[in-house]
């Protein structure tokens, strides 16, 4: 092959290569691939955000006059905190767990109002704002007896807000609640206070009990004298005498039955003040 054959090969090659590489590289840009869980919103130079969003998979656009915006249209978790004042001037911390999505039908129009940022631009500022229009109707010791009815108060409005910025909240939850230091030292000690009350009418009500008891006790044996008193009276010095038999009963049991003791011994009945004649 002659020397100029060869550099016309050359050359051809070459502008093949050339065309091949430009061919590609625009191919290459017209292709654009959206993964799973996400939506393409297209911008045209000349028509501007297109009313059509992009699904899964691979799709082609212009070059330089068209370029993809792509959303993540999951479920995703933001917490949002803020510091608000109760009806009764209280200050809590709260936090709130939301589980938010786009709504992919509106994505050209969240692209148009508010753009890829979105949930930064919106949600800290409806959070914070329905967390203290809700808080706000509540004592702060109410926030915690009755935390499940202001949750669902807060989820029924964020709700509500998040619709009219095309955004979807699949959970809002409170996750956590605390007051502060001044609060909290107040609760204590009222609980503390509460508890040494308890514990005083616990006291009282038992002093109470034990005053009944003695009078009632005293009542009875009062009766119990007087009764003794009359039957005395009445039966002249028969009752001493039988009480006094009885007395000598036990004494005479309870020194049969000691091993050291083999009898009674007979001036025993000086000391009871028994009569040997009866």
């Amino acid at each position: 092959m002659s020397a100029p054959r060869a550099a016309q090969l050359l050359q051809s090659l070459a502008g093949a290569a050339i065309a091949f590489g430009v061919g590609g590289s625009a191919l290459n840009a017209s292709l654009y691939t959206v993964d799973g869980g996400h939506r393409a919103v297209l911008f045209d130079r000349f028509r501007g955000v297109l009313d059509e969003t992009a699904g899964e998979g691979t799709h082609f656009l212009i070059p330089v006059l068209q370029k993809p915006y792509i959303f993540d249209i999951r479920t995703r978790p933001r917490s949002i905190t803020s510091v608000t004042g109760t009806k009764d001037l209280q200050m809590v911390n709260l936090t709130l767990r939301v589980l938010s999505r786009p709504d992919s039908g509106e994505l050209p129009t969240i692209f148009k109002t508010l753009g890829t940022d979105y949930d930064d631009r919106i949600l800290p500022s409806i959070g914070n704002e329905v967390l203290k229009a809700v808080v706000a109707q509540f004592n702060a010791d109410q926030l915690l007896t009755e935390r499940p009815f202001v949750s669902a108060l807060v989820r029924d409005a964020l709700l509500k807000r998040a619709k009219d910025f095309n955004l979807i909240l699949d959970d809002v939850a409170i996750t956590h609640l605390s007051y502060g230091a001044e609060f909290s030292r107040a609760v204590e000690q009222k609980q503390v206070a509460q508890q040494e009350a308890e514990r005083s009418k616990f006291v009282v009500a038992k002093a109470d009990q034990e005053r009944r008891a003695a009078i009632v006790r005293a009542e009875g044996e009062s009766e119990a004298a007087k009764l003794i008193s009359d039957a005395t009276s009445s039966a002249g010095g028969g009752l001493i005498e039988l009480r006094k038999i009885e007395a000598a009963r036990e004494i005479a049991s309870t020194l049969a039955k000691s091993r050291n003791i083999s009898y009674l011994p007979g001036g025993n009945n000086m000391l009871l003040g028994i009569n040997p004649s009866m």
